[in-house]
């Protein structure tokens, strides 16, 4: 191992060195790794924060899980139930759930003085938790609900740019319904989550007891449940958790169940990355693959030298593989350090924008991994040193006497 190890810092020197005319070849290997390397990490930390922050706003509107009563009603018009609170004690037992909320949903009709348009109210109590609308907040309060009827309600922006309102306006709301009614409500807050058409075109929050007044619920009923989790990687095993613990006269739904489109789409971009990160290794290996096969030609001399002096093809192989694991080694530092600095930059200045109507996002998202650090690092370089074995085969190959004898 001595030998081998004095061997290949030998050739590493001469052929990194100013009159070596595989240097060029070796700093373009070095960087084309370090390019592999920086596609492949942006790419699963822009993709993971992609999907973290839309399922994080996703869940900031329904929460995720759901349980309501069984119903054929496809609308959003809720069955009302009784409230339930040693259900909602045993859930909140649960390791793994965060909170557990009323919730209700009623359609109905905003009007303004010119203009008209359709929404779904969603009621909810005076312990729901605020803390994601908080934070997409642009103008005005967040509405408060205590013991008595509020008609502060919260909007999104794009409905307020859409009917010209503003904090503190007021506005009419019809319900369509056997007893037809009308509720003036004022503008607490808006916010913005910029899931555009899909959701804040759509929802406007309430005080849950209009929505119990406006569909004559007594005794407190409510729409159903909503539950959040610490973690959204824990939805598998815990919807069946929350499934046993409301029983069979409640359903329960996940929010992929509820958006599966939304979620469907986000697994389409996981596979992207699966693509292009297999693409960006196999690029990778065969750069290795030359740039050894390169070093191996350029030095046929030496190695033929070594050879007549006693140099077994294992011995010599074993060289030539970890002056190429040292290559390898260089372009995956340089690659991480590229990647890490980008990805910082984004992270806190977030230099690079999107177009929020197209991607939900404002800017590119970013979501640190050290798992996917070490992940992609240990991946390429076990692949390119598996890979590496085939140029080596061509050392058994090198006749010596007719090597020397050519030289």
């Amino acid at each position: 191992m001595k030998t081998a190890d004095l061997l290949s810092r030998r050739i590493l020197s001469q052929t990194t060195g100013k009159n070596s005319s595989a240097r060029p070849i070796i700093r373009i290997a070095i960087a084309g790794i370090a390019l592999g390397v920086t596609a492949m990490l942006l790419a699963i930390m822009v993709v993971t924060g992609f999907r973290d922050e839309i399922a994080r706003k996703a869940t900031g509107f329904a929460g995720h899980l759901r349980i309501h009563p069984f119903s054929s009603n496809k609308s959003f018009e809720d069955e009302p139930m009784l409230p339930q609170p040693e259900l909602v004690q045993a859930l909140q037992a649960e390791k793994g759930i965060r909170h557990v909320q009323p919730y209700a949903y009623k359609a109905g009709i905003i009007k303004t003085q010119g203009d008209i348009q359709g929404t779904v109210m969603k009621g909810v109590s005076g312990n729901f938790d605020w803390n994601f609308f908080k934070s997409k907040l642009v103008e005005g309060k967040i509405p408060e609900y205590s013991d008595t009827l509020s008609s502060d309600v919260l909007i999104s922006s794009y409905t307020a740019s859409r009917l010209h309102l503003k904090t503190g306006d007021d506005f009419l709301v019809f319900f369509i319904q056997d007893d037809r009614k009308v509720r003036k409500v004022s503008i607490s807050g808006i916010y913005n989550t910029g899931l555009g058409e899909e959701f804040d075109a759509i929802f406007l929050l309430c005080d849950l007891k209009l929505i119990q007044r406006v569909n004559n619920w007594k005794n407190g009923e409510i729409g159903g449940y909503e539950i959040w989790l610490n973690k959204l990687e824990d939805l598998d095993r815990m919807t069946p958790v929350v499934y046993q613990k409301a029983g069979i006269q409640l359903t329960t739904e996940s929010i992929r169940e509820l958006y599966p489109q939304l979620f469907n789409w986000l697994e389409l971009q996981n596979l992207n990355v699966g693509v292009i990160i297999t693409l960006i290794i196999l690029i990778a290996a065969i750069t290795m693959i030359s740039t050894l096969l390169i070093l191996v030609l350029e030095d046929t001399r030496t190695i033929g030298i070594l050879k007549t002096i006693g140099a077994s093809d294992k011995l010599i192989s074993l060289v030539y593989m970890r002056v190429a694991v040292y290559l390898l080694l260089r372009g995956l530092l340089w690659g991480n350090i590229a990647a890490i600095s980008i990805a910082a930059l984004q992270h806190y200045t977030g230099i690079f924008k999107l177009p929020e109507e197209s991607y939900y996002l404002s800017s590119i998202p970013i979501n640190f991994s050290w798992t996917s650090l070490i992940f992609v690092n240990a991946g390429t370089l076990v692949i390119c040193t598996l890979f590496l074995l085939l140029p080596t085969r061509v050392i058994s190959k090198i006749d010596p006497v007719k090597v020397l004898k050519f030289e």
